[in-house]
């Protein structure tokens, strides 16, 4: 290799370091340069567009969404496209985050990877971090550790070498990773909510009585900007509810994450009526109403994802508490296999959700999946030839071809009501979000026998105690054994994560547990969580733990002879019926979920 015959010597480090302080902000005629008069895209845009198309690829990010955000980044003075599009809620950073580690090969920067000080590099200037979104995470002989939001800025890794004269190791981090850690390290210890906060007004609790001023609160740019920051952590923490509960000192907020309520970063308590009255607006809620319970909805559009959040609130003894509902219309899965169905099980339900007539209950606690279950039912049974209308309070999800009523109890359109208009649109099939007295079981039992299909749900604790459910509600036994098909009870279990451990059990445990019912191999296993720097709990998502009680003859005679639930239970377990139990020790051995998980939710063992 011949040596280079520059006559410029190389700049020293503090050269170096002082030209990064001293470097001018860009001019706006050089920021961009539409693509128009810049037919040649330059190394940063090129790779910036191989994100977007890995992005598109993975489905992360839909082509109409890229062309809407290239089509504002050519009118706007941004030099980056990808914070653009996250900026617009078209695609969340993390996904950004991860395509940009998958392509370049190197590692992501996880919550552990950010030390509790910082590792200080004097050659750096706190402002060129900011300007060019890095931060260090530690420093050794052997190089310096640097989490980028832009590694692929090739000015910003030379700079850093020249600066540091050290080898560098890049992770890939999100933006509001590194700006909190920027924040923590060199600019007072705020997070991203201790800055929206600091910028938020003193409130007295005096004041909230005035609806303007209440409205003013909820408009100010701090108050927004914090509800989005609670509302875009909950998406990327995959939670399905956020719970905000006003107490006399402070103001909570929660996750439900895979079933599991997790309290995360709160507001401080001055912010409560500001934060509530910003929610409740967004909800279309009366914000002058706090002392009687409302109920709303939001769309939004939250990292790319298009989401329905219901929305409730109730007085309570220091303000509302707000609980949100996220709905994520583009996660749902509308499959039997992937909610949890074992195959010997679906083959039973689907013979019965194929009869003509006749009634079919799902069963099980708030919160067990039962809706989206009778929604995967209705997709199976949507086809040209039948109608389809429904009754729900509220409507989760539109379903195309299906006519979907809200329920509106406050103008006299409930359940009963409904039904009765619904029985003469000539429907094959009816949905009915819940049988919840007498009267609705009465008109649900005449239109399964006058030939229609009618799926419905109950709570319960399980298949069995449908029925005498029903019974207690006042409807006539004979009638139940005429119109009620099968009753499937559920319940909701955390899934394992890949990243699972697998352990032997006792052969003591494997006899008390009797799991020779479901293998004859060797030595059992179960397996168990094994959390990681990724996923701190080892469990992704949920999964059913299912009971379909099939209506035999039995059975039916046993509820003429007004049977326990207990003898009903044990007769539909002759006939070959597995328990929530039994489903969840086969899950147990298959990898899917844990022990642990299936004693939390059915108390046995």
């Amino acid at each position: 290799m011949t040596e280079s015959t520059d006559t410029h010597p190389e700049p020293t480090r503090m050269e170096t370091r002082q030209r990064l302080q001293d470097r001018p902000e860009p001019a706006a005629e050089e920021a961009h340069v539409p693509a128009e008069t810049a037919p040649e895209l330059s190394p940063q845009a090129a790779f910036e567009h191989k994100v977007c198309q890995h992005l598109i690829a993975n489905g992360k990010l839909r082509e109409e969404d890229l062309a809407r955000g290239q089509r504002l980044f050519n009118e706007s003075l941004n030099t980056r496209l990808l914070p653009l599009l996250a900026r617009l809620g078209l695609v969340s950073e993390r996904d950004v985050a991860q395509a940009i580690s998958e392509l370049m090969e190197l590692p992501l920067a996880t919550e552990k990877d950010y030390p509790e000080s910082a590792s200080l590099v004097s050659e750096i200037p706190v402002r060129f971090m900011r300007e060019q979104q890095f931060v260090p995470l530690q420093e050794d002989e052997t190089g310096l550790e640097v989490s980028m939001v832009y590694p692929y800025d090739d000015f910003t890794v030379q700079s850093l070498q020249l600066a540091t004269d050290k080898p560098l190791k890049i992770k890939v981090g999100m933006p509001s990773d590194v700006e909190n850690a920027i924040e923590k390290y060199f600019g007072g210890g705020k997070s991203s909510m201790g800055q929206i906060v600091e910028n938020l007004g003193e409130g007295e609790r005096g004041e909230e009585e005035d609806v303007d001023h209440l409205r003013d609160m909820a408009s100010e740019a701090p108050v927004i900007r914090l509800v989005n920051l609670i509302m875009q952590r909950a998406v990327e923490q995959r939670a399905s509810d956020i719970h905000i509960e006003p107490f006399e000192n402070r103001l909570k907020v929660r996750y439900r994450i895979d079933g599991v309520l997790h309290e995360v970063e709160s507001p401080p308590a001055r912010s409560t009526a500001a934060v509530i009255s910003r929610i409740k607006i967004m909800a279309k809620l009366n914000i002058a109403e706090r002392r009687l319970p409302q109920d709303g909805r939001i769309m939004l559009r939250v990292q790319g994802k298009e989401l329905d959040l219901r929305v409730s609130t109730v007085p309570t003894a220091y303000g509302e508490s707000v609980v949100m509902r996220i709905l994520d219309r583009e996660n749902i899965v509308f499959d039997f296999h992937k909610l949890g169905f074992s195959d010997q099980l679906l083959q039973r339900f689907m013979k019965v959700l194929n009869l003509p007539h006749g009634i079919i209950l799902v069963t099980g606690p708030t919160g067990s999946g039962k809706t989206t279950t009778l929604y995967t039912a209705l997709q199976h049974l949507n086809t040209e030839e039948r109608k389809i209308i429904t009754v729900e309070d509220p409507v989760e999800y539109q379903l195309a071809g299906i006519n979907q009523i809200q329920a509106r109890p406050d103008i006299g359109l409930d359940f009963s009501s409904a039904l009765r208009a619904i029985v003469r649109q000539d429907p094959d099939v009816i949905m009915i979000g819940e049988m919840r007295d007498l009267e609705t079981a009465r008109i649900a039992i005449q239109s399964a026998l006058t030939g229609h299909l009618v799926l419905s749900t109950i709570h319960t604790n399980n298949a069995a105690g449908g029925i005498t459910r029903m019974l207690d509600m006042g409807v006539e036994d004979y009638l139940l054994t005429s119109t009620i098909n099968g009753i499937l009870a559920q319940r909701l279990v955390r899934r394992l994560d890949e990243n699972k451990e697998k352990y032997p059990l006792l052969p003591e445990m494997v006899q008390e547990l009797g799991l020779h019912r479901f293998t004859n191999e060797g030595p059992v296993h179960f397996y168990r969580p094994k959390p990681s720097d990724e996923n701190p709990t080892g469990y992704k998502g949920r999964v059913s733990i299912l009971e379909f009680l099939e209506m035999s003859d039995p059975i039916r005679r046993l509820v003429m002879q007004q049977a326990t639930a207990g003898e009903i239970q044990k007769q539909a377990v002759a006939e070959g019926m597995l328990t929530m139990y039994d489903d969840g020790l086969q899950k147990c051995l298959d990898g899917v979920t844990s022990f642990e998980e299936v004693l939390r939710v059915t108390q046995e063992g």
